[in-house]
């Protein structure tokens, strides 16, 4: 589709039109034309007010459920609530039933998402049906368009097939992502160990299962000299760690859930299962020190973790209930009004848009002429709540329904389509 974005502020901060005010015309899928003011005749226009454009948005981590559960949620409808959010890119998790550990279920995804306007990518699990034990055949899933191996929530606990994995993947520049959460500590925990798991009665997650298994990782990353991204980093240890890693030169990256940025474990006090999440909420000097492994650099990514549940699964004893927030349709609400006076308008876009392509190696995507257009169109200060009638996911497992957000997408372009949302 061939549109002109009229008088939109560009946030690009390696480009040459970084935060200036420019028309932008497309056609035939590319951006033709970028200039102060452009006259295209009867080409379909599209302007707002303090309209501002990006690259699109990527969530290094959603939970479609398809094949398997869905009942929760599919791939139609979590690319609709991928667009909704205003994501044009989405890397989805493997833990499906079946496990995405082989061509046939890579091949699956792509083929059901290869018609939305939203680019769903695939990662494959690291292990074989994620049991831990024996790695996938990496190269051959790398082929059939696989971007990362990862167990997701199974946390990878053994050593050696870590080390294995990590040596192999060098051979063909293959990510090895890993969830760091040493469950013979963390096992059968509920939400962070602290004061609040003491006064509710649950079973508490201590720091140090995440924190032992960030030193695993890291000197398994130096002794190979291998890659690897830590996923979902939620204390203040993993942080400081991390910051020594990447200070000594090593091959690492990492990405912070956006509820564990913004919300801490007192919110559970009522034992509101919308709140139980894993990694868990943890406390405010967690929050504190993740914003600031954000602010310099230390942590890369922010991720949304969007993870549909149906209501059978989450209104139940919080013993019982799946950890889990669906995210990608508040996401750039909730982080424009809550780390706005943290992070600069450029380092939230290099959070959500730039860094997840630059570590998934999908592609040089720049807002210049010529090339091919991945872009969202958003204001980042406009005001609204979501009700849970506005929600296009097929769960609504979310403890944000009517609270008043700051920051909302209003058009995405990609794959020649163009979607306006607002």
């Amino acid at each position: 589709m061939n549109i002109l974005i009229k008088s939109a502020k560009v946030i690009d901060p390696k480009g040459k039109h970084h935060k200036k005010i420019r028309d932008i015309l497309i056609e035939n899928g590319k951006i033709k034309k970028i200039a102060a003011k452009i006259t295209a005749g009867r080409t379909k226009s599209f302007s707002a007010k303090n309209l501002h454009l990006s690259l699109g948005w990527f969530d290094m981590h959603a939970n479609f459920r398809d094949p398997g559960f869905e009942y929760k949620e599919n791939i139609n409808s979590g690319c609709n609530a991928a667009a909704s959010g205003g994501f044009t890119s989405v890397l989805l998790m493997p833990n499906t039933m079946p496990i995405t550990d082989n061509n046939a279920q890579v091949e699956y995804i792509q083929s059901k998402a290869k018609n939305n306007i939203v680019s769903a990518y695939v990662a494959a699990s690291l292990s074989k049906s994620m049991q831990g034990k024996e790695m996938v055949e990496m190269y051959d899933l790398k082929n059939a368009g696989a971007l990362a191996f990862t167990d997701d929530k199974n946390s990878l606990q053994s050593n050696a097939v870590m080390k294995n994995a990590l040596l192999y993947a060098k051979d063909f520049e293959g990510l090895i992502m890993n969830y760091p959460n040493d469950t013979s500590i963390s096992n059968r925990g509920q939400i962070h160990e602290g004061k609040i798991s003491t006064a509710l009665g649950l079973n508490g997650m201590p720091a140090t299962a995440e924190g032992m298994m960030v030193d695993r990782d890291i000197s398994l990353c130096n002794y190979t000299e291998g890659k690897i991204h830590l996923c979902y980093l939620s204390t203040k240890d993993s942080v400081s760690k991390l910051r020594k890693a990447k200070n000594k030169g090593l091959q690492i990256s990492a990405d912070v859930c956006l509820h564990n940025l913004i919300l801490t474990d007192e919110q559970i006090m009522h034992f509101d299962t919308r709140y139980k999440t894993l990694p868990p909420l943890r406390s405010r000097k967690d929050c504190v020190a993740l914003i600031k492994g954000l602010k310099d650099g230390t942590i890369d990514v922010i991720c949304t973790d969007h993870s549909p549940e149906d209501e059978e699964n989450k209104k139940t004893e919080f013993d019982n209930a799946a950890f889990g927030i669906i995210g990608l349709e508040t996401a750039f609400g909730l982080i424009s009004k809550h780390l706005s006076n943290y992070l600069s308008l450029t380092e939230i876009i290099e959070k959500i848009a730039i860094n997840p392509r630059k570590i998934l190696k999908t592609g040089d995507i720049k807002i210049e002429e010529g090339i091919v257009a991945n872009l969202t169109l958003f204001d980042p200060e406009i005001e609204w709540k979501i009700s849970k009638e506005d929600i296009v996911s097929k769960s609504t497992n979310t403890p944000f329904i009517g609270e008043k957000l700051k920051g909302k997408a209003l058009a995405i372009y990609n794959k020649g389509k163009f979607l306006r949302i607002s």
